[in-house]
């Protein structure tokens, strides 16, 4: 197996280390995951994995291809479980401007247009998570969100091809769980001391 694989390797596991805990918290209630995040997060890993491959980056899109798969299936679960039903006003903006963008990767037939388009929709996705958590800073995993970011990190070092089209995605879902994370981290001590 080439140094790539490994790499590639490495972030599939990290991949079901950070997706085995957070389903089996979402199936016995401890973490109640925004459905809307969710879909927006499955539909565009998904995609930009097949944007990936296009642009040739060979293994290191798989663990974004096996990222997508689990992901819708965390949607649904989260729809079925009725992870968090609270949705308000914003969430639906979140919602309607990430999906509705999803149609312009199709017509730019450009990979590159693709993954900036799902890059800034994956990142949308985040809104509805990030309104939760600011108000439930306890409802979120900070573990599942640290693997991820290591995850991501590990994914570009696996690309066998390095572009703008291979390396935004991960690069950007990064740095958005960091700040995700420090958000919640940060509420969290808010919230400590108010009790």
């Amino acid at each position: 197996m080439s140094y790539k694989g490994t790499l590639s390797a490495i972030a599939i596991v990290l991949t079901f280390m950070a997706f085995f805990p957070y389903i089996r918290s979402i199936i016995l209630g401890t973490v109640k995951p925004h459905v809307f995040s969710w879909v927006i997060w499955g539909t565009t890993t998904f995609v930009v994995f097949l944007a990936q491959l296009q642009d040739n980056a060979g293994v290191g899109a798989w663990p974004i291809g096996v990222s997508g798969l689990i992901t819708i299936f965390i949607a649904l679960l989260a729809f079925m479980k009725r992870g968090d039903i609270s949705i308000t006003r914003i969430d639906w903006v979140f919602f309607i401007s990430a999906m509705s963008s999803l149609p312009f990767w199709y017509l730019t037939s450009d990979p590159l247009w693709a993954v900036v388009i799902l890059t800034i929709v994956d990142v949308l996705g985040f809104g509805p998570t990030i309104r939760k958590s600011y108000d439930q800073p306890f409802s979120e995993s900070l573990v599942f969100f640290s693997i991820f970011t290591a995850r991501n990190l590990i994914v570009v070092m696996a690309l066998e091809n390095y572009s703008i089209t291979t390396v935004l995605f991960p690069s950007i879902v990064a740095v958005t769980c960091i700040l995700l994370m420090s958000m919640i981290i940060y509420r969290r001590s808010v919230v400590m001391v108010e009790e």
